[in-house]
């Protein structure tokens, strides 16, 4: 399994995929920096005229609702017509899902659309499945172990693949739960991580010839053992922001293989 992951993570690198990106203002740059990083062509672009012939370039689109308003919304809910229209996978981020009502009305409206990839922390997954989980914001208040059976409602209500990003990261699919246990406590002291994981899963999402769930798992697997490597050299939030994109840039077979902590359970 870990060759076959690393396998995918060349692929990025020699097919540089474009993703299409609709995402905040808070991560606009890092989440371009990182999806460089690992070999992709990222584009960042909101404006309505453009939103269908964009998402019918790309080879994925990330849909991203940490900044939201009118004009933002109109475009997410664009691109995501256009995506299922287009059969173009698209990864939802329910940023801050739960925060409040305007956000929760937005995340429904656009699920309607049938995301390829759900990825949020804890509390983002559990309140999107109940609609009744009080949210910290962007910071989850729950740890991901909490979140396995809202993923599971979640996965079954929309068919997409859920990931519960966290200490540890689960992903699951209709068919099993894959755990993931690498990762650093200093990944959640850098704005926009989640994100960046997202955006990371957007490219692995735009391969051809992949299912959703390697496409997240490879990504996943990649930001753990990336932010791993990183910290190792870091000495603060600062350097670990920089030296992680060195190590998605950078990470060997060796490095990844050597790493990676794996578990895979059937339902």
């Amino acid at each position: 399994m870990k060759e076959q992951l690393w396998s995918n993570i060349e692929r990025v690198r020699s097919a540089s995929p474009l993703v299409h990106n609709i995402t905040n203002f808070v991560v606009m740059n890092n989440t371009a920096n990182a999806l460089l990083a690992v070999g992709a062509s990222p584009i960042m672009a909101h404006a309505h005229e453009e939103i269908e012939e964009m998402v019918g370039l790309a080879g994925s689109c990330v849909i991203n609702i940490g900044t939201l308003d009118k004009f933002w919304v109109q475009s997410m809910m664009s691109a995501v017509v256009a995506a299922k229209k287009l059969k173009k996978p698209w990864i939802l981020d329910p940023v801050g899902a739960g925060a409040t009502s305007y956000r929760n009305h937005v995340i429904s409206s656009l699920i309607q659309f049938d995301p390829t990839v759900i990825r949020g922390n804890a509390s983002e997954i559990m309140s999107i499945a109940y609609q009744n989980t009080i949210s910290k914001g962007v910071d989850s208040t729950n740890q991901s172990t909490e979140a396995i059976e809202a993923a599971l409602l979640l996965q079954g209500q929309t068919g997409a693949v859920i990931c519960i990003s966290g200490s540890r990261d689960f992903i699951i699919s209709d068919q099993s739960i894959v755990k993931l246990s690498n990762g650093h406590p200093l990944m959640a002291k850098v704005t926009g991580m989640g994100c960046t994981a997202t955006a990371i899963i957007g490219a692995f999402c735009a391969l051809p010839d992949i299912t959703p769930l390697d496409a997240t798992v490879s990504a996943m697997a990649l930001m753990g053992v990336a932010g791993e490597i990183a910290a190792a050299k870091a000495s603060g939030p600062g350097t670990m922001q920089l030296n992680f994109l060195d190590a998605l840039y950078n990470i060997t077979m060796n490095d990844f293989t050597s790493r990676l902590k794996i578990s895979n359970e059937s339902i």
